[in-house]
């Protein structure tokens, strides 16, 4: 995970301090301190946890959670451990990723006419979609990376950028999809109009909408919003857990994958903050002191679990 840096007492530093090796560790430093104060807690209630290679790979429905859940690893209340300052969160967008593809031909630099020039389509149509690409509320729309080359002497008739989506419903998702490969039609004929008159784009402008062609790596996922009266209120009443602001946009992870599982709750909980803890940067970090914090909070939410559930057995209101 990291260890605690020389100049920064109380911190761990390194790739996954908060996203997610530091909050693991504090999830089964919690069960264990639920399992201490709570001898009985294993009467009528069992703790399944889950560490899964590939979460982020997960959307694209090979690895992850995702096979898990179809094989029935689920509970009556299901958290996911994903920074969020502690609050729980209920909701999960999703997100489509499109790829961008030019397949032209190459040219020397001393007659850049004779080939497409990938570069400078696709800078194009990443200005292009960028400016006409609106995101939903709650969503976001990431022009990712471009590659063609790393030559200065050679026109690149190959290339590709990327295109994230992030949506909170799938009506969402679906309407951005359509949106985008109209919004990608439309670039392309305007560069087709614009370089057609310069001689050394010309070609590149004649076979444009021929040469490049959009690619879905990953679309079509469903998003979660989960609701149950009972669990939410043992989850703040009980554990004393506040809930993640209903009009601040979720973000995507696992949890999706819960999305049409009957009779059970699924929430997005753990410590610190995707941006302020630096999340997937080298100089990520996690306060010894919020990993203690989820561990309190994972205790308290295990301890009320499993009182609630004996209250009921028992046949006490």
């Amino acid at each position: 995970m990291g260890h605690p840096h020389p100049s920064t007492a109380g911190r761990f530093l390194g790739r996954g301090a908060i996203d997610a090796k530091g909050p693991a560790v504090a999830l089964l430093a919690g069960i264990r301190t639920a399992a201490e104060a709570e001898p009985g807690i294993a009467d009528g209630s069992s703790v399944l946890i889950q560490a899964v290679a590939g979460e982020e790979g997960g959307a694209k429905r090979t690895i992850s959670t995702r096979p898990l859940v179809r094989r029935g690893f689920v509970g009556r209340l299901n958290i996911f451990c994903e920074p969020t300052g502690l609050r729980y969160l209920p909701r999960a967008s999703a997100a489509a990723t499109a790829l961008v593809r030019v397949e032209g031909r190459d040219a020397i630099d001393d007659r850049p006419d004779r080939g497409h020039n990938a570069t400078v389509l696709l800078g194009f149509l990443a200005q292009h979609l960028a400016r006409s690409l609106s995101p939903p509320a709650g969503g976001s729309v990431c022009i990712g990376g471009i590659h063609t080359g790393a030559l200065h002497n050679r026109v690149y008739g190959t290339g590709e950028l990327l295109v994230n989506i992030a949506y909170p419903s799938q009506d969402e998702g679906r309407r951005l999809e359509l949106a985008l490969e109209e919004r990608l039609g439309d670039g392309l004929a305007r560069f087709a109009r614009c370089f057609s008159e310069v001689p050394a784009y010309a070609l590149t402008a004649a076979d444009a909408a021929s040469v490049t062609r959009l690619e879905w790596l990953k679309h079509g996922l469903p998003t979660l919003a989960s609701t149950d009266p009972g669990c939410e209120a043992l989850v703040e009443g009980g554990a004393g857990i506040g809930r993640w602001r209903d009009d601040e946009p979720a973000f995507a992870c696992d949890a999706i994958w819960m999305h049409d599982v009957p009779g059970s709750f699924t929430a997005v909980l753990g410590p610190g903050d995707l941006a302020l803890n630096h999340a997937h940067a080298p100089e990520e970090f996690a306060d010894i002191g919020e990993l203690e914090d989820f561990a309190s909070a994972i205790a308290r939410l295990l301890v009320g679990f499993a009182r609630a559930r004996a209250e009921r057995r028992d046949g006490r209101p």
